[in-house]
């Protein structure tokens, strides 16, 4: 079996350090702000000063990583031996995972005698760190790269993801929500609880009033759909929201003595559009 490289990309939302202690490589989507023509990746700018910026009013738009990036880190490995298999943020998301797949055509001519592998994982930040943490594990047990691809498409479509946001504000800056509606929302207290679809598009299903009903919701999504709800292993991602993840785990733990593998901040990539207080849970569920 020739070895093979796990890559990602910063839609994950896990951070660069565990990444490593996975084994995995990965690349930066970037960001900017309006009025402000730098360019950042997570590695420039502190979770805690890109929340600060979009309370004090900014807006951030992201971008995708780009072919040629691609191109770049995977020659790396390519050129030394080894084989790639991708597993990228949600083609619904971002034009990131098709990126990949120019990159890897180019170089399947470049290097016809190595295997490189993309999988769109229609998953989008902890969901996609789900999604790695599985194919590491599933690496690690001795899978090839054949058999870690078919096992990645087919559970992919099992990781659940549920998201509260805190303030229709930042949705509304964003263009996703017109201004009367983020008004109203405002005003009662409204939080929408949010699902990312089969085709890894973000899709509003219900609304909640106040947060702790909001987090109760998700909640009550989880045992409904859960895969295995108790004791079931989550993986949690938040914006500038720690208090409300204590609240999400202790719901979550007091009704279903869940197993929380791993929480993180949610990156540029989410955040830009949803804005602080933003709270997603992830895990296996019976179907997406």
């Amino acid at each position: 079996m020739n070895e093979y490289i796990i890559f990602t990309d910063s839609g994950c939302d896990v951070k660069p350090e565990v990444l490593k202690n996975w084994g995995v490589e990965y690349l930066n989507l970037t960001f900017r702000f309006d009025g402000d023509e730098r360019e950042f990746t997570n590695d420039d700018m502190t979770i805690a000063d890109f929340y600060s910026r979009m309370k004090d009013g900014g807006i951030a738009k992201t971008s995708a990583v780009n072919p040629e990036a691609f191109e770049a880190a995977f020659e790396k490995v390519l050129s030394d031996g080894k084989d790639i298999i991708y597993l990228g943020f949600s083609s619904g998301l971002s034009t990131t995972f098709n990126s990949s797949r120019i990159a890897a055509a180019e170089l399947a001519e470049k290097y016809p005698e190595r295997k490189i592998v993309t999988v769109n994982t229609l998953c989008a930040s902890a969901g996609l760190g789900m999604a790695v943490y599985l194919a590491v594990e599933k690496k690690n047990s001795g899978a090839t790269i054949e058999e870690l691809d078919e096992y990645m498409n087919a559970v992919c479509h099992k990781i659940s993801h549920w998201v509260t946001v805190d303030d229709l504000e930042y949705l509304k800056r964003g263009g996703r929500v017109s201004p009367t509606v983020a008004f109203v929302g405002k005003a009662l207290g409204i939080k929408p609880i949010i699902h990312v679809t089969d085709e890894g598009k973000l899709d509003s299903v219900s609304k909640a009033r106040g947060r702790k009903a909001a987090v109760a919701a998700v909640v009550d999504k989880y045992g409904e759909t859960a895969e295995k709800a108790d004791g079931g292993m989550v993986f949690i991602s938040h914006a500038d929201a720690a208090e409300d993840v204590d609240m999400l785990v202790e719901m979550l733990r007091s009704r279903y003595n869940v197993t929380l593998e791993l929480i993180t901040d949610i990156g540029p990539v989410i955040g830009a559009h949803a804005g602080p207080g933003t709270l997603a849970l992830f895990y296996l569920a019976k179907e997406r």
